[in-house]
Parts: structure tokens; C-alpha cells; sequence
């Protein structure tokens, strides 16, 4: 593989080979038509061309040492029988952007990130720096806000963490709870009985745990209880015991709402809060949501972990976290 070469920034040039020891997995590695390796060259500005088990990077110091790490941990990933695809490629170079983190990506070629989430579908790992400590937080905080634009991960990593310990039996329920309609949950309007005029505003969280459990699991435990799916008025009055707890959507709560559903919180239970401060449904704005309230009170409360994410954690395709930037300057 030779293509024209790709012109580099400013600054002495370098250049580098890779030798590879399983040639039958460079195939996945470059993609389909090299689409990942053109994928490299566009972002990170380097010249890369592959002959048999070498591949040969060409730009600046900064620009080859960035590739070299990107195709170490994508090959690393390969090899561990992970599937690469555009998003990964791009978690990939965002993530080895950020030397500081350990065990991540380096210039020591670390493997990739221990961290990770089994379920009976997949393995989940984290692909970009903000998600690889939420995950650890998961693992070590009773009660965990995760704050961020959609896109970024949040609801999908907290679902799959829960499935994972309702499978080894750390945790006998999995509760899963939004605010069922924006601004209010009005939804008398509505054709059908109760869970027909809910489930429509619970189909994410549906899809997430289809994405990690076979259906006939997931009907099967949602029948037996072991699933519990419900818009967070049906929370109130209960103590959630032994239970991996999810709130998704949290901006869309009042204030009232989030300190009845975070009283909840029982013995031997995790709680997620998912939401995006910025962003509400409430009639009042930001300034009447549960979620803004509930950081400014707990934040730095023992026990309580705040995870931030922003544009550059978005892991959908690549134009949604250029579409979240681009709001988020236009509201700044």
C-alpha cells in the first residue's frame, strides 16, 4: 500500500517502521480500503505506507510518535479479539493525545487500558480518557453523577457496569428510571394503560440493555422483577436495597424529584445519575432542574464521585461531537 503523501506541520521530519508479528490480523487493522490508516494520516497528518508485516510512518516527531501508539493499541485490541471500527479509530487517537494517563496510551507502548466491562454480549472499554475513569468510579464509588452532552457514554457505560453485577450477583435488581414526560411527567394525554404511555420515553434505556443481554434474558428478568423499568415517580416511597440504581435524563427532574429519588438509596445498592446540566426540558430553564442543584449541593460530599464529560468524549460519529461544540460556543 503507497499513497500520496499527506502534508505534515512544521518541524523536522521522522520517520519510523512498525514490524508486526500476525500478518492475518493487518487486515482488520488497516480496515477495509486502508480506511483506517487513511483515517490516521487525515487526522494526526502523518504518511503511512505498509508492505507485508511493516508498516512505515513518515512526519513530524510528535505527528509519528502519536501514529506509532494508535496502531499499537488498535493492534493490542485486535489481537485481544476486539472489533476496530471508525469510532474506535478516533477514540484512539483522542485518547492517545493524553500522555498524562496511565495505562492508557504511552510513549512506552502500555497495553490498552485494564478497565473493562463484561457482559454476556460484549466487552465494554473506555474510548477516551473521561470514560476510562468514569469506569473506575463505577467500581469504586457508592453514587456517581455523570455530567455531560449526550453522546459521550454516560447512560450506555452505567447500563452495561449494572448488567455486569446483576450477572455475578454483586447487586439482585437493576433499576432503570427517567422522568417519563419533560417538564412534569403530564401524561394523561396519552393513549394506552400506564406502560404504554411510558415506554416510549424509556426506549433508550431499553436499547442499552438489549445491547449487553440477549433479549429472552432481558424479558425474562424485566418478568421476574430482576429488571425493573419505570419513570422516577414510582420511586417515591420505596428503599432500593440491593439494587444497581440508573437515573438517565436527570436534568428533567425538579429539585424535589431528585432529593426524593436520591433518598432512595438503600444498603449494599450503586447509584448513577446521568444528565447534562446544560441542557433541560424544565419550563424554569437550567435554573429549575434537579440535576444543577443536586452537583452545586454534593459535589465533594465522601462518598460521591462527579464525572464530567465534554464534546471531545462525544463516541457517535465524529460530526455529532463537532455539532455539540458548535452549540455549546454559540451558547457561550
Amino acid at each position: 500500500m503507497s499513497r500520496k503523501p499527506v502534508p505534515a506541520q512544521s518541524g523536522e521530519r521522522s520517520r519510523t517502521e512498525l514490524l508486526f508479528d500476525r500478518p492475518q490480523l493487518l487486515a482488520q487493522l488497516f480496515g477495509q480500503y486502508d480506511r483506517n490508516l487513511v483515517a490516521l494520516e487525515n487526522r494526526l497528518g502523518v504518511y503511512i505506507t505498509a508492505r507485508g508485516n511493516r508498516v512505515g510512518l513518515e512526519g513530524t516527531a510528535e505527528q509519528v510518535a502519536l501514529a506509532r501508539d494508535v496502531l499499537h493499541d488498535l493492534y493490542a485490541r485486535i489481537q485481544r479479539g476486539e472489533e476496530v471500527d471508525g469510532g474506535l479509530v478516533d477514540a484512539s487517537i483522542a485518547m492517545a493525545s493524553e500522555p498524562v494517563l496511565d495505562g492508557i496510551i504511552s510513549t512506552e507502548r502500555a497495553p490498552a487500558p485494564s478497565v473493562m466491562i463484561r457482559t454476556r454480549k460484549k466487552t465494554i472499554v473506555p474510548r477516551t480518557p473521561a470514560q476510562a475513569h468514569y469506569m473506575r468510579e463505577l467500581t469504586t464509588h457508592d453514587m456517581i453523577f455523570a455530567l455531560g452532552p449526550a453522546g459521550t457514554g454516560k447512560t450506555y457505560i452505567a447500563v452495561a457496569q449494572a448488567v455486569a453485577q446483576l450477572i455475578t450477583g454483586s447487586v439482585q435488581r437493576l433499576i432503570l428510571s427517567r422522568p417519563a414526560v419533560e417538564a412534569g411527567e403530564r401524561l394523561g394525554f396519552l393513549p394506552g394503560d400506564m406502560k404504554e404511555k411510558v415506554d416510549p420515553y424509556l426506549r433508550p434505556l431499553y436499547d442499552a440493555l438489549y445491547d449487553c443481554l440477549p433479549a429472552e434474558q432481558v424479558e425474562r428478568r424485566i418478568a421476574s422483577g430482576e429488571i425493573e423499568i419505570a419513570p422516577i415517580a414510582f420511586m417515591r416511597g420505596r428503599t432500593l436495597a440491593d439494587a444497581f440504581v440508573i437515573l438517565d435524563e436527570a436534568q428533567n427532574t425538579t429539585p424535589a424529584q431528585m432529593k426524593m429519588f436520591l433518598t432512595r438509596f438503600g444498603q449494599n445498592s450503586r447509584m448513577v445519575i446521568c444528565g447534562d446540566p446544560n441542557q433541560t426540558d424544565l419550563p424554569g430553564g437550567v435554573a429549575a432542574s434537579g440535576l444543577a442543584d443536586a452537583t452545586i449541593r454534593l459535589e465533594g460530599v465522601e462518598g460521591i464521585s462527579l464525572c464530567r464529560f465534554t464534546a471531545a468524549d462525544v463516541v457517535r460519529h465524529p460530526i455529532v461531537g463537532r455539532i455539540v461544540e458548535a452549540y455549546e460556543g454559540a451558547d457561550g
